[in-house]
């Protein structure tokens, strides 16, 4: 009886034994995003926010089947490099970048982590065409041709008179080159002068707007930078003391005070962003997913900046503004 009974209780064990063996192992992605704003900031909660949502539409939930590494470098771009390399070093499976440079640092430090940007991709020359970009590099681009030449065309209907346009640009964003080319080329179909006005960093805001104001310039766009979102309220405030209209690259800078914005919709790219990482992980390479460009725009008007500044809407624009605020 003894021996039938430790033969039984082996047999059991031999039985439960597959059984266990059979469980599955949950897999923990490790999504590594190397950023300039943090989620601190009602912006990056925002933008982050819509990747993460997006990520949970298609089954990812942080905790249960992902983590999320996020690096900022609070628009100091000289911190891009070893924050790169530290999210290498914890072995993501992707890195997502919301910019040029953030995706330039990313690819110096790693040719074999697949790198999701949203930003210029080709103009930045980390792919050879949005087709089929190769490399460890693919994404969305924020600079579709026509949004330089739009927002140009319509500060030149809100001041008919528009001579000279200055262009406040960062000349740390490789990205910027194609957006002032493009600028360029639709200020010469306008029949506008531009004036470059630089700024590396918030100390450089009082004397490119000083610069600006030399030149006589009539109004200013503000190009779509990561260190510019996080000084927003410091260039609104120094346009509006050059009471110079403004057109700005970002919803929030039109509802944080500024006159105007016409831009790509950032969540709605962020969240598409999402599509990209889950195609990763389910095996895509990143060199053979086509680059997208933005599909949904929004524009944006102040009329309580306009009203401050003594500029006159037209009807004609009013009428085309996605949200006007009042």
């Amino acid at each position: 009886m003894e021996r039938r009974a430790f033969v039984g209780a082996a047999a059991g064990v031999l039985i439960a034994a597959p059984a266990s063996a059979a469980q599955p192992v949950r897999t923990i992605y490790r999504i590594g995003l190397l950023g300039n704003i943090s989620m601190a900031e009602p912006e990056g909660a925002r933008l982050w926010g819509a990747f993460i949502e997006g990520m949970r539409d298609l089954g990812y939930v942080e905790g249960r089947n992902i983590a999320i590494e996020l690096r900022s470098s609070e628009g100091r771009y000289e911190r891009l490099p070893d924050l790169a390399a530290e999210l290498v070093r914890l072995q993501v499976d992707v890195i997502v970048v919301p910019a040029d440079q953030n995706a330039l640092a990313a690819e110096r430090v790693t040719r074999t982590i697949p790198i999701v940007m949203i930003g210029n991709p080709v103009g930045s020359g980390l792919v050879a065409n949005l087709a089929r970009p190769g490399g460890n590099v693919t994404g969305l681009s924020v600079l579709a041709p026509e949004i330089v030449g739009k927002q140009l065309e319509i500060l030149k209907e809100v001041v008919p008179r528009l001579a000279i346009v200055a262009v406040l640009w960062n000349p740390a964003n490789p990205g910027h080159a194609r957006a002032l080319e493009e600028a360029r080329i639709a200020a010469g179909s306008l029949g506008i002068a531009l004036q470059m006005a630089g700024a590396r960093g918030p100390d450089e805001f009082a004397g490119a707007f000083a610069a600006i104001r030399s030149e006589r310039a009539g109004a200013v766009l503000v190009l779509l930078d990561g260190m510019f979102l996080l000084h927003q309220g410091r260039i609104v405030e120094l346009a509006a003391q050059g009471r110079l209209p403004a057109m700005y690259s970002r919803r929030s800078d039109a509802t944080g005070g500024g006159l105007m914005a016409f831009a790509p919709s950032l969540p709605d790219i962020f969240r598409r962003a999402a599509n990209y990482v889950d195609r990763i992980l389910r095996g895509a390479k990143p060199g053979e997913i086509p680059i997208e460009q933005p599909t949904i725009f929004e524009f944006v008007i102040n009329l309580r900046t306009a009203r401050a500044l003594g500029v006159a809407i037209p009807q004609t624009v009013l009428r085309r503004a996605d949200e006007v605020i009042k």
